[in-house]
């Protein structure tokens, strides 16, 4: 069976400008800023958490089945989802509409200017989980609000272990909403910063959202991630990048990793290694879904890393 994945799919418009903005901002007339800066090179990527997790677990020999909304313009990410094998029986075009895009530009000092617009992201609430057929696990990661709330209830109703990934979604929440989430939720993966302000949130220590949960996944960068689980704390190590270019996508990254590992009864020390190893493959290569190592070549890499084999 599939792992289903909820969650959006976007285009990422990221642009460089050489210079720094604070050469363009006078200190005293921030309160009518018009400025525009020259911007020699833009790329634009395919991305969107729900796009950028398939796309990994499909590099592993996984089967991702994508839950999520595209715009009247998403026809040429369409046809890479076809492309790469990963179903979209349950992607819905809305006519009306945009697909979800984030515009990043960049200074010389590494100083970002974003724009995000949702577009059809804020119609995933009209996909219905049980339109997925037989489903083996699914995590429901940053998407439109309603359709996060909506696709969680549907998991736990369905009996449908789940993994809660609130990301960059979480503030669109308050604290009931959040513990609500913990409730049917079977795992919850979440970066240090998040893990912070879940709990500020919530009310709840980490320690109280571990008890709740199968097992609570904490990432932290360059210092690995930690899995807490009824066994105690597992500490994962951070594998050493190749060479650091872009952070981005390589969460989901990981969670594709986790997907991968739970899917396949891998215990949590293999499953945590094998997503750490993921995302430092992503982090050497610009935009989310750039890189393409074979599976042989992860195997190998995991053997060399960590001494056994998947």
């Amino acid at each position: 069976m599939s792992s289903l994945i909820c969650g959006s799919l976007a285009f990422d418009v990221i642009m460089q400008y050489p210079g720094r903005f604070s050469d363009s901002l006078l200190a005293d007339q921030l309160h009518k800023i018009s400025v525009s800066f020259l911007v020699p090179t833009l790329r634009r990527d395919f991305g969107g958490c729900a796009g950028n997790i398939a796309y990994n677990l499909k590099l592993l020999g996984g089967d991702p089945q994508i839950m999520a909304t595209i715009g009247h313009d998403g026809g040429d990410y369409l046809a890479r989802l076809d492309r790469q094998g990963i179903s979209r029986k349950t992607v819905r075009t809305i006519e009306s509409i945009y697909t979800a895009q984030c515009f990043v530009t960049t200074d010389a000092d590494n100083n970002q200017i974003n724009a995000f617009h949702p577009g059809a992201m804020t119609f995933s609430h009209e996909n219905k989980v049980a339109d997925a057929g037989p489903v083996k696990l699914a995590i429901v990661a940053p998407d439109g609000r309603d359709g996060m709330l909506q696709h969680a209830a549907d998991c736990a109703a369905q009996g449908i272990p789940l993994i809660f990934d609130p990301g960059q979604g979480m503030p669109m929440f308050n604290g009931d909403e959040l513990k609500q989430f913990i409730e049917l939720a079977t795992y919850i993966a979440m970066n240090d910063y998040e893990a912070e302000m879940l709990a500020s949130r919530t009310g709840l220590s980490l320690a109280q959202i571990a008890e709740r949960v199968s097992a609570l996944i904490v990432t932290r960068g360059e210092l690995g991630a930690e899995i807490f689980t009824a066994g105690g704390k597992i500490d994962i190590p951070c594998v050493e990048a190749e060479q650091v270019l872009d952070p981005t996508g390589c969460g989901d990254a990981f969670r594709a990793g986790m997907l991968y590992g739970l899917s396949n009864g891998m215990d949590w020390a293999t499953t945590g290694r094998l997503s750490s190893l993921l995302g430092s493959i992503k982090i050497a290569h610009l935009g989310p879904q750039n890189h393409a190592p074979s599976r042989a070549e992860i195997d190998e890499r995991f053997q060399r890393e960590f001494g056994y084999r998947l």
